[in-house]
Protein backbone atom coordinates (compact mmCIF):
# COMPACT_ATOMS: atom_id res chain seq x y z
CA UNK A 1 0.00 0.00 0.00
CA UNK A 2 1.22 3.56 -1.04
CA UNK A 3 0.81 6.42 1.24
CA UNK A 4 3.08 10.35 1.47
CA UNK A 5 3.54 11.74 4.40
CA UNK A 6 2.49 15.64 3.53
CA UNK A 7 2.55 18.97 5.52
CA UNK A 8 0.24 21.66 5.21
CA UNK A 9 -1.11 24.59 7.98
CA UNK A 10 1.93 23.96 9.76
CA UNK A 11 0.94 20.24 10.60
CA UNK A 12 2.12 16.71 8.90
CA UNK A 13 -0.73 14.29 7.67
CA UNK A 14 0.24 10.79 6.68
CA UNK A 15 -2.31 10.28 3.70
CA UNK A 16 -2.66 7.29 1.09
CA UNK A 17 -5.32 7.50 -1.93
CA UNK A 18 -9.05 7.74 -1.53
CA UNK A 19 -8.31 9.24 2.53
CA UNK A 20 -10.53 11.76 3.40
CA UNK A 21 -8.35 14.68 5.77
CA UNK A 22 -9.27 18.16 7.30
CA UNK A 23 -6.56 20.48 7.12
CA UNK A 24 -6.53 24.22 7.96
CA UNK A 25 -8.15 26.45 5.54
CA UNK A 26 -6.85 26.64 2.21
CA UNK A 27 -7.88 29.98 -0.37
CA UNK A 28 -9.85 27.12 -2.77
CA UNK A 29 -12.56 26.79 -3.82
CA UNK A 30 -15.30 23.04 -3.18
CA UNK A 31 -14.85 20.71 -6.19
CA UNK A 32 -11.52 22.65 -7.17
CA UNK A 33 -8.41 20.53 -7.58
CA UNK A 34 -5.88 21.18 -5.30
CA UNK A 35 -1.89 20.22 -5.24
CA UNK A 36 0.12 19.84 -2.08
CA UNK A 37 3.57 19.93 -2.99
CA UNK A 38 5.01 20.10 0.47
CA UNK A 39 6.17 15.84 0.37
CA UNK A 40 8.36 14.64 3.28
CA UNK A 41 8.27 11.35 2.18
CA UNK A 42 6.51 8.67 -0.01
CA UNK A 43 6.33 4.97 0.54
CA UNK A 44 5.00 2.39 -2.22
CA UNK A 45 4.87 -0.47 -0.15
CA UNK A 46 8.63 -1.97 -0.53
CA UNK A 47 10.74 1.11 -1.06
CA UNK A 48 10.66 4.38 1.35
CA UNK A 49 12.10 7.62 -0.15
CA UNK A 50 12.67 10.32 3.22
CA UNK A 51 12.89 14.07 1.97
CA UNK A 52 16.01 16.21 3.39
CA UNK A 53 13.58 18.01 4.21
CA UNK A 54 11.22 17.77 1.41
CA UNK A 55 11.14 15.76 -1.75
CA UNK A 56 11.84 17.28 -4.99
CA UNK A 57 9.43 16.40 -7.93
CA UNK A 58 6.46 14.92 -5.55
CA UNK A 59 3.10 15.84 -5.20
CA UNK A 60 -0.07 15.05 -3.94
CA UNK A 61 -3.16 15.85 -5.50
CA UNK A 62 -6.43 16.32 -4.22
CA UNK A 63 -9.95 17.22 -4.39
CA UNK A 64 -11.42 20.23 -2.21
CA UNK A 65 -14.89 18.62 -0.45
CA UNK A 66 -16.37 21.12 1.10
CA UNK A 67 -14.77 24.37 3.31
CA UNK A 68 -16.25 24.37 6.64
CA UNK A 69 -15.86 25.13 10.52
CA UNK A 70 -14.78 22.72 13.20
CA UNK A 71 -16.82 22.47 16.85
CA UNK A 72 -16.49 25.46 19.01
CA UNK A 73 -13.54 25.27 21.36
CA UNK A 74 -13.82 27.06 24.86
CA UNK A 75 -11.06 28.37 26.81
CA UNK A 76 -11.72 29.38 30.21
CA UNK A 77 -9.06 31.81 32.11
CA UNK A 78 -8.91 31.46 35.72
CA UNK A 79 -7.01 32.71 38.79
CA UNK A 80 -7.67 31.65 42.08
CA UNK A 81 -8.87 34.12 45.04
CA UNK A 82 -8.42 37.09 42.78
CA UNK A 83 -12.29 36.99 40.96
CA UNK A 84 -10.50 37.04 37.77
CA UNK A 85 -12.32 34.81 35.02
CA UNK A 86 -12.60 35.26 31.25
CA UNK A 87 -14.42 32.76 28.62
CA UNK A 88 -12.59 32.96 25.20
CA UNK A 89 -13.55 30.69 22.38
CA UNK A 90 -13.37 30.10 18.50
CA UNK A 91 -14.21 27.82 15.94
CA UNK A 92 -11.78 26.64 13.41
CA UNK A 93 -11.74 27.23 9.72
CA UNK A 94 -11.25 23.81 8.16
CA UNK A 95 -11.11 22.38 4.35
CA UNK A 96 -11.46 18.87 3.86
CA UNK A 97 -9.80 16.91 0.84
CA UNK A 98 -9.92 13.74 -0.61
CA UNK A 99 -6.56 12.51 -1.89
CA UNK A 100 -6.72 11.61 -5.65
CA UNK A 101 -3.38 10.46 -6.61
CA UNK A 102 0.28 10.54 -5.04
CA UNK A 103 3.20 11.01 -7.68
CA UNK A 104 6.70 11.05 -7.22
Amino acid sequence: MSYAVIQTGGKQYRVAEGDLIEVEKLDIEAGAEAKLEEVLLISDGTKVSIGTPLLKGAAVTAEVVEQFKDEKVIAFKFKRRKGYHRTVGHRRQLTRLKIKSITA
